[in-house]
């Protein structure tokens, strides 16, 4: 299969390496490609003719977003948009990548994929935006939400930890936010298997098991063996200009189900991530 991955991040590099092996894979990123521009993504699947398009372009700054709602929908809204009309123009399956931020993080369990979403902050609402206008314009679309997304090069929550500790003698870490850690890789494999036939649909795509912040943070010391002192906090400590979901826990049920695997477990990702941090 021809694969266009627009969008090279942290996400879209493990996208590139996961299927490289077994298809032929273009990757995109600005300034050759600007998905904000319907008629520059016109030209590249002109010039490219692909197959199937991964859309891992977005606009992630959360704290940014607050400040810039036009770009954050430029991007994230009208550039998926356009992505989506592009290819459904051509008659070929289009990937769009969304996140745990189109949820009020309210609710008492696990969110499955058909729970309304209720976005609380400017990024999570141009996310919503952008998976709604996919699902209008090309109906082969794979909306794939995803939550505490880390690969390499990325700049994640693990990241960060590792810094902050290298700087400090004691971390503050909340408790009160809970999620499944989730690395690049895996994502990129359950999407490899995914695009392998036509259940097209709304899926969610994390690793298995949950954890708070502070239990993350606390691996992460623990496995590295980093001399930092942790201590837990309340998010209310650390006010933000974008409110964040609480619960961030995604249901895989039905992505699994059609991929014929479980996800890994976020303990064991959290290792192997480790461990590539130094070789890729």
């Amino acid at each position: 299969m021809k694969i266009l991955v627009i969008g090279l991040g942290q996400l879209g590099k493990d996208l590139m390496r996961v299927l490289e092996p077994s298809h032929q894979v273009a990757g995109l990123d600005m300034p050759d490609v600007d998905i904000t521009d319907i008629e520059s993504v016109e030209i590249v699947l002109a010039t490219y003719q692909p197959d199937l398009v991964i859309n891992a372009a977005a606009y992630t700054d959360v704290e940014g977003a607050e400040d810039d709602e036009e770009g954050a929908n430029a991007v994230n809204a009208i550039g998926a948009g356009n992505v989506a009309q592009a290819t459904a123009d051509r008659e070929i399956p289009v990937v769009l990548y969304s996140t745990d931020f189109v949820f009020d993080g309210k609710k008492g369990s696990d969110y499955v994929p058909n729970d309304v979403p209720n976005p609380l902050s400017v990024y999570g609402a141009s996310k919503w935006a952008g998976e709604q206008a996919t699902i209008a314009a090309n109906p082969k679309h794979f909306i794939l939400r995803t939550a505490w997304l880390y690969g390499p090069g990325g700049n994640n929550f693990i990241e960060k930890i590792i810094g902050w500790a290298s700087k400090m003698d004691t971390l503050r870490v909340v408790t009160d936010e809970v999620g499944s850690p989730t690395h690049t890789w895996d994502v990129a494999e359950a999407t490899a298997l995914l695009i392998e036939g036509d259940s097209y649909g709304v899926y969610h795509v994390v690793n298995k098991g949950v954890c708070s912040r502070f239990e993350l943070a606390q691996a992460i010391v623990d496995l590295m063996e980093l001399e930092v002192e942790l201590k837990e906090c309340m998010s209310m400590e650390f006010p933000t200009k974008a409110e964040r979901p609480e619960n961030s826990v995604l249901n895989t049920d039905s992505l699994e189900q059609v991929i014929g695997q479980s996800m890994p477990e976020w303990r064991e990702t959290l290792q192997r991530y480790l461990t590539r941090r130094g070789t890729v």
